[in-house]
């Protein structure tokens, strides 16, 4: 029952991360594209904003495809729970729910994460596990990395908006 459980909620959160990065990548699913959630990057302070989102994307894809397989345990989970922190953040303007654009969907995403990392991915899975020193040095590293895209959020100044051209001065 508990092996059931681990893989069912490892494919919720990996699927719903495919769904998110294909938003962000394609405009899959009512979603912007990298030309459009781009300039919502930077406003928030992480550019050049259609590369961050592209690496963004990219983080949420394999890290759910990862966490779906349950291959590389904990690899998965954590790069999920990396990029929900930094989604977390993102939010945090919008206050708890998600129909106020708030940070209700990027924690639970990040708490699943968390569970699934501490909990392990169950037998039904494909590959090993990561090596213990392997899987510490991951931890740091994308703490580290996340830290650095949250504090650049926080402290950081959006891009300034792009003055309009003056219109050229009639002859008189």
């Amino acid at each position: 029952m508990r092996d059931a459980a681990l893989f069912g909620a490892r494919l919720l959160l990996g699927g719903y991360m495919g769904i998110h990065a294909s938003q962000k990548l394609w405009g899959k699913f009512d979603g912007p594209g990298l030309d459009g959630i781009g300039p919502f990057f930077e406003k928030h302070g992480l550019a050049p904003g259609r590369e961050m989102a592209m690496a963004a994307a990219a983080t949420e894809l394999t890290g759910g495809v990862l966490t779906i397989t349950g291959a590389a345990y904990p690899a998965g989970p954590m790069a999920v729970a990396s990029a929900m922190a930094v989604a977390a953040t993102y939010n945090r303007e919008g206050g708890l729910m998600a129909t106020t654009g708030g940070v209700e969907l990027p924690v639970l995403y990040l708490t699943l994460a968390l569970t699934l990392a501490a909990a392990g991915p169950g037998k039904y899975r494909i590959g090993p596990s990561l090596p213990d020193q392997l899987a510490a040095a991951g931890f740091v590293a994308g703490g580290l990395a996340a830290g650095a895209l949250i504090a650049q959020m926080v402290t950081g100044k959006p891009a300034p908006a792009e003055v309009a051209a003056e219109p050229p001065a009639a002859d008189a």
